[in-house]
């Protein structure tokens, strides 16, 4: 019998969800390389040119972080479910929808750092829609580990919300966001942090944390 033919009538196939986000992961991660660049005729001060965009090589590498480490971990989802069904899809959606999203706070990062007040509006801006990814990919976390007919029958539920590797995002994005209202760059080198801490394998967190 065909897997199609043995799925029950609320399932849809897994095979499609995963395809779809694999590409919108990788336009979107592509999509950060084009913000930078140097000014039209630096040509005889490259080198300072090159050093005055380092706002753009900070929210390209904050953004390339965080997409890279959201799409490890919902690989890592994905690939201990057997099955999918329509709310799964719909929270698949809002986080890819995040995700695409991802490129216009870093532009607006790269361009009005250094600006005073318009930074502040820019690393805020930045912060909340990395608050919202995270917060829409724990949603679509919870849902699978909570629906036992989604996991494959020799993964425990309980192992699909540990791909969250319990990451501190949600508490540095806050406090970034908090931080950002003063000191936007601060705040930024948070957000770094936070991509930093959750694209390290969880043993090697454990062991640098607590020494075991």
């Amino acid at each position: 019998m065909s897997a199609d033919a043995s799925r029950l009538p609320h399932e849809l196939p897994l095979g499609r969800l995963e395809a779809f986000s694999d590409g919108v992961f990788a336009i979107a991660i592509t999509l950060l390389v084009l913000e930078l660049g140097v000014e039209e005729g630096a040509g005889a001060h490259l080198l300072h040119a090159l050093l005055h965009e380092w706002p753009a090589y900070l929210a390209y590498f904050t953004s390339f972080l965080t997409i890279g480490v959201i799409w490890l971990q919902h690989s890592a989802i994905t690939g201990a479910l057997r099955t999918a069904d329509g709310t799964l899809y719909r929270l698949n959606l809002l986080v890819l929808l995040l995700v695409g999203l991802l490129p216009f706070p870093t532009r607006l990062l790269s361009e009005f750092i250094g600006e005073r007040d318009p930074e502040r509006v820019a690393a805020v801006v930045y912060g909340l829609t990395l608050l919202a990814l995270a917060l829409a990919l724990t949603a679509f976390v919870r849902y699978a580990a909570e629906h036992r007919r989604l996991v494959k029958d020799e993964v425990e539920a309980d192992a699909v919300e540990a791909a969250l590797l319990h990451s501190p995002s949600l508490v540095l994005y806050g406090i970034g966001i908090l931080v950002s209202l003063l000191l936007p760059t601060v705040g930024v080198a948070l957000y770094l942090a936070s991509a930093v801490y959750r694209g390290l394998p969880a043993r090697t967190v454990h062991r640098l944390l607590w020494r075991r």
